[in-house]
C-alpha cells in the first residue's frame, strides 16, 4: 500500500482579505439602516413613556379635581384627596436621560403638555434633538 502524505489545506491571504472585503461592504450596506433604527426606537419609547405619564396624570385629575403642578405629585403628594402614587416606580427619563417636561396648561388650549427635548436635551432641533411633544 502506497499511501500519499496527506496535505492540509487552508485559506491563502487573499481568500481571507476577498472575504474581510465582502463582510466590510455588507456592514457599509446594513449599518446605517440599523442606527436609524435605534433612532426611531428611542422616540417611540418616548411616546410610549409619556402615554403611560398622560394616563397617570389624567387619574390624579379624576381624583383631585385638576392636574398636579409637577410631575414629582404623581408620586407623593401631602394634598388631601390623594389616592396615589399614580406612578408604579420613580419617574422616568427620557431615553436620553433627561427629565420630561411638563407644563400646566399646555399650548393651544389643551389642559398640559409633556415634552421631551430629544437627544441634545435642550428645546427646538432637528432630528435626533427634535422636541417630542404629548399634548
Amino acid at each position: 500500500m502506497n499511501h500519499r502524505p496527506r496535505l492540509h489545506g487552508g485559506f491563502t491571504l487573499i481568500e481571507l482579505l476577498i472575504v474581510i472585503v465582502i463582510l466590510g461592504l455588507l456592514l457599509s450596506l446594513v449599518a446605517p439602516t440599523m442606527f436609524s433604527k435605534v433612532s426611531s426606537s428611542q422616540r417611540k419609547t418616548a411616546m410610549a413613556q409619556m402615554q403611560m405619564l398622560a394616563t397617570s396624570l389624567d387619574t390624579y385629575r379624576l381624583d383631585l379635581g385638576d392636574y398636579p403642578p409637577n410631575l414629582a405629585e404623581l408620586r407623593q403628594s401631602s394634598r388631601p384627596g390623594w389616592d396615589g402614587p399614580y406612578l408604579p416606580r420613580e419617574l422616568p427619563l427620557d431615553p436620553w436621560g433627561h427629565p420630561y417636561q411638563f407644563t400646566v396648561p399646555g399650548e393651544n388650549g389643551q389642559p398640559y403638555q409633556l415634552r421631551s427635548f430629544g437627544k441634545d436635551g435642550s428645546p427646538g432641533g432637528e432630528g435626533e434633538a427634535e422636541d417630542i411633544v404629548f399634548q
